[in-house]
């Protein structure tokens, strides 16, 4: 599934065409598997994956870790905390793909909402 995801992904630029690659990709240690890393290298895609516990890392010093970059994954972390506190999004009442894409950004709305006129702003 890591692969069509991959090539489902359009980024929008401000001028001209989409991209249709990131620059990088950042992933808990789920994702860190040797499939995984090689068809990112082989896209030309950064990988900020931790190796696990039981995995041969490489450690000549080669493979950097950029740990600014996986730390700023917190953000879609959060997001999906938020979208978990909409219940109707966490259990995917809605079954076709229309309805449920517009049920998720009625709950980004009232995040963004709520965070705009809250008492703490």
């Amino acid at each position: 599934m890591f692969e069509s995801v991959f090539d489902g992904i359009s980024i929008a630029q401000p001028l001209g065409r989409p991209r249709m690659r990131p620059t990088c990709a950042a992933g808990d240690k789920g994702y860190s598997s040797r499939r995984i890393r090689d068809w990112l290298r082989r896209h030309g895609i950064g990988v900020v994956i931790p190796h696990k516990d039981n995995e041969q890392a490489r450690r000549d010093g080669r493979t950097k870790f950029d740990k600014a970059a996986y730390r700023r994954r917190s953000i879609i972390e959060n997001v999906i905390g938020w979208l978990k506190e909409c219940r109707r999004v966490a259990t995917r009442f809605e079954k076709l793909a229309i309805n449920f894409t517009a049920m998720l950004q009625l709950a980004m709305i009232q995040n963004c909402l709520r965070i705009a006129f809250s008492d703490r702003a």
